[in-house]
């Protein structure tokens, strides 16, 4: 897929801003960006990336920003364990994710079984269900082949 313009992606995130009802600013336009395109970043990640587009912005902005931009639905915030908070504009469609054990790549998957049959627990305790986290540990392809080269050279 083409890489997207500056221009396009600033008026992809005016237009999402816009359908959630939120004030559009470039502090929000730049973080939904930024989000965008750097999937599963944490916010040092996010907030290098912000300051690459404005200038000098601060922690907390950035950190205002993704707070608003979680609460309206806008980004996913997702922590695998042993993590700091990671952030993605894919939303709404109950996907999993793939972790790397030894590098920490964090990938997409969807769910493994079709739609969202994961939101319908053994026993839902009464609970109104509306989203499921499945994490799969692993180890990436780069490094389980540098394992196993490891592990013959021994």
């Amino acid at each position: 897929m083409p890489a997207r313009s500056a221009a396009s992606a600033a008026s992809d995130a005016e237009d999402l801003l816009r359908g959630a009802n939120l004030r559009v600013t470039r502090p929000r336009v730049s973080v939904l960006t930024a989000v965008s395109d750097n999937p599963h970043a944490d916010t040092d990640q996010l907030i290098g990336a912000v300051r690459a587009d404005l200038g000098d912005v601060s922690h907390q902005a950035v950190y205002d920003v993704l707070r608003v931009l979680t609460a309206a639905g806008l980004v996913r915030r997702i922590e695998p364990a042993g993590s700091v908070a990671r952030y993605e504009s894919r939303v709404g469609d109950n996907h999993h994710h793939l972790v790397c054990r030894s590098c920490g790549v964090i990938a997409d998957v969807d769910c493994a079984v079709g739609e969202t049959p994961c939101l319908t627990a053994a026993d839902g305790l009464g609970f109104v269900i509306d989203e499921a986290e499945v994490t799969y540990w692993g180890l990436c392809p780069a490094c389980s082949s540098a394992a196993a080269i490891a592990t013959s050279s021994t």
